[in-house]
């Protein structure tokens, strides 16, 4: 019998290993539309929701007592969602991968403004770090610079807001239904760039593309329910597996090479984020102390 611990730890070893599929997915999707490719993301995820969905909830699915803040949280998540599908398409896998990873540093910026928190000395570092990193990575210049990695910078800050709002939505509303909104704004987007064109896959291309929806809806399931299980401590370095299997699949399949700069822009990356979530596990420590006593 497996603990909460080790259960955890398999839940989000299987999340990344779903998320890096979906990105494999929708960069090999490229003949496709993007807002095609965005449509089965959503309406995918949108019955796999509702067949998890507890049974007693069907009928009033849609009630939330906080609308305002799913709309917020949905918009950002789609511009976040539609930006790393256009630079998965453009960039190398194992680079958007690298980038993502700074997340945290705009989340630690973030929750200066909207959450309040005072951020001390060492995740100012961290923050420092990381921008290091993406610099090193991006090589920001008016005459090399690829107007592509703009899309991962601006994935990071869509995703930083997301994971404020939802740190927000989950005190009253359950996972499933801030998954299932952010599904069904998805769909509905999509929808209205189907006039701009729609091709029609083959057998094999439909079993990949609606794959996109399971792999996406499952990934964040599971992601919830190993923070549920498990210390987030303990599992949330499984994270970082996404770019060893960014970097294999990337060789394998589209024989790219990560740079040597790539690879040391992503180690300050993954060091800032490392320090900023143990910071923000101490501090936690230190408010719980300090309440009991």
């Amino acid at each position: 019998m497996l603990s909460k611990n080790q259960l955890g730890f398999l839940y989000m070893f299987i999340s990344v290993c779903a998320f890096s599929l979906m990105d494999i997915i929708v960069k090999w999707s490229e003949a496709y539309p993007l807002g095609q490719v965005l449509f089965f993301r959503g309406f995918f995820g949108v019955i796999l929701y509702f067949i998890i969905m507890p049974k007693e909830n069907i009928k009033n699915f849609y009630y939330t007592r906080r609308p305002g803040l799913h709309f917020l949280r949905c918009l950002s998540g789609l511009i976040a969602l539609i930006a790393i599908f256009i630079a998965l398409r453009n960039l190398p896998l194992a680079t958007v991968v690298s980038i993502s990873f700074a997340a945290p540093i705009f989340t630690t910026i973030f929750s200066i403004f909207l959450l309040s928190e005072k951020v001390g000395v060492f995740r100012w570092l961290a923050v420092i770090i990381g921008f290091v990193g993406i610099l090193i990575i991006t090589e920001p210049g008016f005459s090399s610079f690829n107007i592509y990695f703009i899309y991962p910078i601006i994935f990071c800050l869509g995703l930083s807001y997301v994971a404020i709002a939802i740190r927000q939505l989950s005190t009253t509303e359950p996972v499933w239904l801030i998954s299932l909104y952010f599904s069904i704004t998805i769909t509905l987007a999509s929808l209205f760039t189907l006039p701009y064109g729609w091709v029609m896959p083959n057998f094999i291309d439909l079993t990949l593309l609606i794959l996109i929806g399971v792999f996406g809806g499952l990934a964040n399931l599971w992601l919830g329910q190993s923070y549920k299980l498990a210390e987030v401590s303990l599992v949330s370095p499984l994270k970082y597996l996404a770019l060893v299997f960014a970097i294999g699949f990337g060789y394998f399949i589209w024989d790219e090479v990560p740079s040597l700069k790539t690879l040391f822009g992503a180690a300050l990356v993954i060091i800032s984020s490392i320090i900023i979530f143990r910071r923000e596990i101490y501090l936690k420590k230190q408010f719980s102390v300090t309440r009991n006593e």
